[in-house]
This record gives structure tokens, C-alpha cells and sequence, in this order.
């Protein structure tokens, strides 16, 4: 097997275990434990391997276990500060009129029985432009700093207590299918009290935002554990009070029902309770999920993608990109038009001064301007003289 594979699988294993209490059996002393670290630390799932590997003696190093535990320090630190933090950033929006959308919010902390193992960045705030750019400057005051950049659309800014928040000024979605119907999506929000400015989306509509998101960054091979795990664990909550029709009408718009309940499928089979039975008939091709897993635990090392909706997306996604690096390539070759169009007018008024310049070498250009041709040919001269003279 796929060493990259079987570690995925072992870390799905892990954090499953955790989330459901369930015991499992694990080989640690054959894991390499820096792999092992990076891989959950990708997924962000490096607090909830922590509490697996609890008590396991000498199987974990002391380097390993230390860093794993500063994961899980960080997660409690964030569910202290977390409320307060991210109330404040609320009120000072609202108060100075700020309009913006809650993508996400905390609450999905409140669906994990142990808060510490959800993750530490689970807010996401769409703002238009202009707004972005005064919302960023109040973070920064208040001690945030970027931790990174979704060049195009926004940025994650992170405080030292932990606490994060995912600023957005358009949707990272690359297609034009996919950006409207995400837009008919905001469309749907509502006021969030106590709130005057501040929208968020229905339980139904931030279903299809993460449902729809999950999907998008499967096939651009972006997506992470973590994700896939607050999907299951939003479903398993909401799942009973939710439109499905509709749900199931807003995923056609985007062209990737089936993919989704795919996705949604083998979040169930690696963290939902077995003794659920929301999927009660079992698939009639069990391979497609090999495929999926595969293709996503080896972020794409793996793929043999033969879904149809995920093949159409992706060719629509790398369509977007090459047209983006055309319009790149459009733009820096008129900037070299530009640059040498510069260059060379600035050896053309050395090589031809303007008239005052001239005039305070050469007072007679100053009384008759008509001469200024003449003296140009003079120091001309005047200059190869000196480079043959030398």
C-alpha cells in the first residue's frame, strides 16, 4: 500500500476514534512520527490526535508528543478566547455600519462532544472591497496578524491567543457557475441579532456552502479532513429540521449532487456512528469510494477520477486558470511595452536635453531657442570628444 495512503488512513482512524469514543487498535511504534505530525497538521486534526496517543508510553517521541500537545494547548487557549474575541470584531463591524455575511460560524464548535478537538479557525467573514480593507486595518489593531493569504480573495489573520478569522472580498471559486449560484446562496441571508449590519445564513443555506465547498476543493485536491468532519458533524445535527428538496435543487444548479452525496456518504463511513442509519442502502459500486478516498488522503497523488460531475468541474476550474495565466501573460508583456518605452525615453532626453537644461550650459540657446538643435549636435560633440580623448 501507498505509504502516504496508509498513514491518511491510520490518521482518519485516529480522529475518528476520538470523535465517536470508540477504541482502536494501532501500531504506533511503525509510524514515523514527523510524517505523521505534518499530515495531521495539514489536515487540522493535530488536537484530536493528541488524546489518541494519550498514554502510549515510549511509542511516541518526546519531540512528536510535545508538538501534538502545543496543537491541543492552542485549541483550548482559542475555546477560552474564541466568544469574546469574536464578539468584539462583531460589535465594531456593526457599530460602524459595516454590512458583511457570516459564511461561518463558531457554532460548529458546539457540535463536537469535546469542544477542544474542534478546530481553531471556524469563522469566515465576506465583506465587499472597500470594507475589507477597513475591517483589516481595525484586526491589525487589535493585535491580528496575517497568517495567510487566498491571493485574489482574502486572507486568514490570526491573534497570539490563537483566536483566527478568515477575512473574504469574493468567494475562492474560480468558475463562473460556481460564483453564482454561491451568489443566489447570500441572497438568502438574514440579520443576525442582536445585529443591525451583520448577516448569516440559514442552517439550510451554510449546508450548501459547505457542502458545495467541500466538493469545489476535492477536485482542486485542497481538501482537508477537518472539513469533511464539520460537514458530518453539521449534517448529523441539522439534517432532520433541513429542506432536502430544496438542498438537493440548489446542488443541481452547481452540477455536483451526485459528487456531493458521495462526499457526504464517506464522511459517515470515517466519522459517523455505525449504529446510524441515515444511509440505510449501501452503494452498488463500493470502488467509486475507494477512488475518493484515495484522491483525497494523497491530496491528489492518488487519482483516478472517474466521476463525471468532479471531471466536468475540474476541466471548468483549469479552463479559469489558464485564462487567468493568459491575461497574466497579456499584462506583463504590456508592462515590458511600458517598461522599455521608459527606458528608452530616458535616454532620449539625455541624449536630447530640454531647452532650460540646455540654456544654463549654453547661454546662447537662452537668446535664440531656434539653435537649441545646434548645440544638441554640439555637446553631442563635446561628449565623444571626451570618451576618445581618455
Amino acid at each position: 500500500m501507498n505509504q502516504l495512503l496508509y498513514e491518511g488512513r491510520t490518521l482518519v482512524g485516529m480522529v475518528s476514534s476520538i470523535i465517536g469514543q470508540d477504541t482502536l487498535h494501532v501500531m504506533y511504534n511503525r509510524l514515523d512520527w514527523e510524517r505523521m505530525f505534518r499530515l495531521a497538521d495539514y489536515h487540522r486534526v493535530a488536537n484530536v490526535v493528541y488524546l489518541s496517543v494519550l498514554g502510549k508510553g515510549d511509542a511516541l517521541p518526546d519531540r512528536w508528543r510535545e508538538r501534538f500537545f502545543e496543537r491541543y494547548q492552542e485549541s483550548l487557549l482559542f475555546g477560552e478566547n474564541c466568544d469574546e474575541s469574536l464578539k468584539e470584531v462583531l460589535m465594531w463591524l456593526d457599530m460602524r455600519e459595516i454590512s458583511c455575511i457570516l459564511l461561518t460560524s463558531v457554532s460548529i464548535r458546539e457540535l463536537y462532544k469535546l469542544p477542544e478537538t474542534a478546530e481553531n479557525t471556524p469563522v469566515q467573514i465576506l465583506l465587499d472591497e472597500e470594507n475589507y480593507y477597513l475591517a483589516k486595518g481595525y484586526l491589525v489593531d487589535l493585535g491580528y496578524e496575517t497568517d495567510q493569504i487566498y491571493k485574489g480573495y482574502g486572507e486568514r489573520m490570526r491573534k497570539i491567543s490563537g483566536v483566527s478569522v478568515i477575512l473574504y472580498q469574493k468567494l475562492p471559486f474560480r468558475t463562473p457557475g460556481y460564483a453564482k449560484n454561491m451568489q443566489r446562496i447570500l441572497e438568502d441571508s438574514y440579520i443576525k441579532e442582536p445585529f443591525e449590519n451583520i448577516c448569516e445564513l440559514s442552517i439550510e443555506s451554510e449546508f450548501v456552502y459547505r457542502m458545495a465547498r467541500c466538493v469545489y476543493r476535492y477536485v482542486t485536491d485542497e481538501l482537508r479532513l477537518r472539513e469533511v468532519l464539520d460537514l458530518q458533524l453539521f449534517h448529523q445535527k441539522w439534517r432532520s429540521e433541513i429542506n432536502w428538496e430544496a438542498v438537493q435543487k440548489k446542488l443541481e444548479d452547481f452540477q455536483v449532487d451526485e459528487l456531493a452525496e458521495k462526499l457526504l456518504r464517506i464522511a459517515y463511513m470515517w466519522f459517523g456512528d455505525k449504529k446510524d442509519n441515515y444511509f440505510t442502502d449501501q452503494p452498488e459500486d463500493i470502488s467509486v469510494y475507494d477512488v475518493l478516498e484515495d484522491r483525497l488522503l494523497t491530496n491528489g497523488t492518488i487519482n483516478r477520477e472517474c466521476d463525471v460531475q468532479a471531471l466536468k468541474l475540474e476541466k471548468a476550474i483549469r479552463k479559469e486558470i489558464e485564462k487567468e495565466k493568459r491575461g497574466e501573460g497579456r499584462e506583463l508583456f504590456w508592462e515590458k511595452i511600458v517598461d522599455t518605452l521608459k527606458q528608452f525615453q530616458k535616454k532620449l532626453r539625455w541624449v536630447f536635453p530640454d531647452y532650460h537644461y540646455m540654456s544654463s550650459i549654453y547661454p546662447l540657446v537662452e537668446k535664440l531657442p531656434v539653435l537649441l538643435p545646434v548645440f544638441w549636435g554640439v555637446r553631442g560633440f563635446r561628449l565623444l570628444l571626451r570618451v576618445f580623448i581618455k
